[in-house]
């Protein structure tokens, strides 16, 4: 794997794209830390798999949004929430507190009811 700073990227602009071409992996740093990571998606890669695996991957470490997700494999939501119930990964995320005030409340309604 190549690593290049951001400024190495803005000084030779075709050197991500030539390291890529080659089939190396690029990370680019900017002050010592990773900021992005460019994939080569050459033949014999299945582009949309890889994009999906990584798409889901980002999504479950709730590091991305489901829609970003959708974007980035390329399928509609409801496409991604369907394969995410097929892989066992959970759409609905709320916190302890969230959690909490919402069983208050359907606890509430129930009692009215």
């Amino acid at each position: 794997m190549q690593i290049h700073t951001t400024d190495e990227i803005a000084q030779i602009p075709g050197q991500l794209e030539s390291d890529t071409e080659r089939g190396e992996p690029v990370m680019v740093t900017r002050a010592g830390e990773p900021l992005y990571m460019a994939v080569p998606m050459g033949k014999g890669l299945d582009s949309k798999a890889v994009r999906l695996e990584l798409a889901l991957g980002l999504f479950d470490r709730e590091q991305i949004s489901i829609g970003l997700a959708a974007r980035i494999a390329g399928l509609s939501l409801a496409e991604v929430m369907a394969i995410c119930s097929q892989r066992k990964i959970a759409v609905v995320r709320y916190s302890a507190a969230e959690l909490e005030a919402e069983l208050a409340y359907a606890g509430g309604l129930a009692l009215r009811g």
